[in-house]
């Protein structure tokens, strides 16, 4: 005797759980058919769907320029934690610009506000943005955009706020996983190079250096400061050679 069991596939669409029915109100397989059942989640599920929590690249054109633009954008925050703010990587009029669109009012048309990112446990950046002349729920920067995608491409995620005009604290914890491929496909488009950290790890600081050569012992510090004066001489021979 053949048992069968019955299936009622979920999909979430753009933050909405929506209820996908094949011929009648369910899916019907046979209990040991496990790739049969795969593969009708493919078939009625969208693939934005699948796409939904990650990074992702667009290019649209601008009705009244009509000029092509393009733009990275990041998946909506967890619903429920944090509040509905996206955050986006745009190349237009070959400029580079982050940008924050969000539900709530953030700051009057033109005026400027605060804004703060954090990339993974590193200290927390404070920067200021401006709202678009057309809107008091998005704004954006320019001057710090560099700055903020390269922060981005050395974690593996990051914690932004938004300082409201009506003094509410906007907040959004965003991954980074995926995001390097469209960040520097819109970095590209603007005519600009960003430093490619595929291993998600920052860099090595000063202060990192000094710290961990403090805990050496006399006789490794000698052997570390032989090796860096070593290829600080070959540094300065190449760079003489360049001249």
């Amino acid at each position: 005797m053949k048992h069968s069991r019955a299936f009622r596939i979920f999909c979430s669409d753009g933050g909405k759980r929506r209820e996908q029915k094949a011929e009648g109100s369910s899916v019907h397989l046979p209990s040991k058919a496990p790739k049969r059942f795969i593969l009708a989640l493919l078939i009625f599920c969208p693939f934005s769907a699948i796409a939904a929590n990650t990074w992702s690249y667009h290019q649209e054109t601008d009705k009244l320029s009509n000029r092509t633009y393009s733009f990275a954008r990041a998946p909506l925050p967890t619903r429920g934690l944090y509040d509905n703010v996206r955050l986006e990587i745009v190349c237009k009029n070959n400029a580079l610009q982050v940008v924050i669109d969000a539900d709530s009012l953030i700051a009057s048309q033109g005026r400027a506000f605060d804004f703060e990112y954090q990339i993974d446990k590193n200290p927390a950046v404070k920067i200021q943005m401006k709202a678009f002349p057309d809107s008091k729920r998005r704004g954006y920067t320019e001057e710090h955009a560099k700055r903020i995608i390269d922060d981005m491409l050395s974690g593996q995620s990051i914690f932004i706020r938004v300082n409201t005009m009506i003094r509410k604290v906007l907040s959004a914890a965003l991954p980074l996983e995926n995001a390097a491929e469209p960040i520097k496909h819109v970095a590209a488009d603007c005519g600009l190079s960003v430093s490619d950290n595929a291993a998600g790890e920052s860099p090595y600081s000063l202060d990192e250096f000094e710290q961990e050569f403090a805990n050496l012992p006399l006789e490794q510090q000698q052997q570390v400061l032989k090796q860096i004066k070593k290829i600080m001489l070959e540094t300065q021979k190449a760079l003489l050679r360049d001249k």
